[in-house]
């Protein structure tokens, strides 16, 4: 399948919808252009409303851009139908054709493609094979549980080698532990074809996990595109920061920056930090302290008082003033430090390079 792999390019696209509340019209998804390269898999992560479903239906032909151009390979694919495009989606509520068994159901794509009978046994076999749904090709769909039924909705997306493999929220249905295997698996599959992947989720740990790169989007509008870690250890913006794991903000003001680098005032206290931000001197700024990233000393720069202390085994979740701040903080592996208890004083103890202005 890797002749199949594309990429998909956004141009300025956007989609207004009418809000029947109020007749007014908003934008869904607002002057939105990004580039996917192939065979990368790429999620689109961002609250409810935030446009990346739509982004998603526009890709795969079922919702139309009002503005903008949408490119699969170097193909302007606006003007085709779903069944037109060289797309295939995985839906949340699976949409297998309860009539048909796991063979047939996977078939029917290239059934429709008239594709010879011979081909389409040893494709669909060979596809059921990938999935781990082997020996299963006679079982009826209802006979199957959640994690079958969506092995079989991602071998029927599968089989017709399409270019671009598009999810909407296909674990959503399936419980915790179930969706951690699943995801897993979806990752493995679309290493070993290939295969360019967009996949739409709310799940901060599902797009984590999974991705090359992550698209945040906010009000119809992309925040931030980067690698996990890009996302999570320099976001672009407090909503990226806030969004992406739990966080800390502290108001500060920037005394001296010196191009990487700021000193800062926070709560009384001058310490240097990363100026991501590129913050100036004389500036009002936000500090970013990552809860895993900050522990609980005797001696530090920033004092504090703790106002909740709660064992969770692998780690010691703290609430501590800092001024009138509330810092959280995740001290992992607690077993061999010291457990500080509320009403206690204690300083707060970080790498510099986990700490950064925004």
């Amino acid at each position: 399948m890797d002749k199949q792999k594309k990429g998909v390019r956004l141009e300025n696209i956007s989609k207004i919808y009418k809000d029947p509340k109020t007749g007014k019209d908003f934008y869904a998804v607002r002057e939105t252009s990004l580039d996917i390269e192939p065979g990368t898999f790429v999620t689109l992560l961002g609250p409810s409303g935030c446009g990346k479903t739509t982004t998603l239906r526009m890709i795969a032909g079922f919702e139309s851009p009002d503005k903008g151009e949408i490119y699969l390979g170097e193909e302007a694919i606006n003007s085709l139908t779903p069944n037109k495009r060289d797309t295939a989606m995985v839906f949340q509520s699976y949409a297998l054709l309860p009539h048909y068994n796991v063979f047939d159901n996977v078939a029917y794509g290239l059934q429709i493609r008239k594709v010879p009978k011979d081909e389409i046994r040893e494709r669909v076999m060979n596809i059921l094979k990938l999935v781990e749904m082997e020996g299963m090709e006679s079982r009826m769909t209802n006979q199957l549980s959640g994690g079958q039924q969506q092995r079989v909705a991602l071998a029927r997306a599968l089989v017709i080698e399409p270019g671009v493999l598009l999810f909407d929220e296909p674990l959503s249905n399936l419980d915790a532990k179930l969706r951690v295997t699943m995801r897993t698996e979806i990752r493995k599959i679309q290493q070993k074809v290939g295969i360019t992947a967009i996949y739409v989720t709310h799940d901060q740990s599902e797009a984590m996990s999974i991705s090359d790169k992550i698209i945040i989007m906010n009000k119809g509008e992309i925040e931030q595109m980067g690698s996990p870690r890009e996302i999570y250890y320099h976001p672009a913006s407090r909503f990226v920061a806030d969004f992406i794991g739990e966080a800390n903000f502290l108001k500060a003001e920037v005394l001296e920056e010196n191009g990487e680098k700021a000193t800062i005032r926070v709560a009384g206290n001058t310490i240097e930090v990363n100026n991501f931000a590129k913050a100036k001197t004389g500036d009002e700024a936000t500090l970013v302290i990552r809860p895993e990233g900050a522990t609980l000393a005797e001696t530090g720069v920033l004092e504090g008082h703790v106002t909740l202390s709660t064992f969770m085994g692998s780690y010691q979740y703290y609430q501590v003033m800092v001024g009138d701040m509330e810092i959280q903080i995740t001290d992992y592996n607690p077993v061999n430090r010291r457990i500080y208890e509320v009403g206690e004083k204690a300083y707060l103890d970080f790498d510099p390079k986990g700490v950064y202005i925004l």
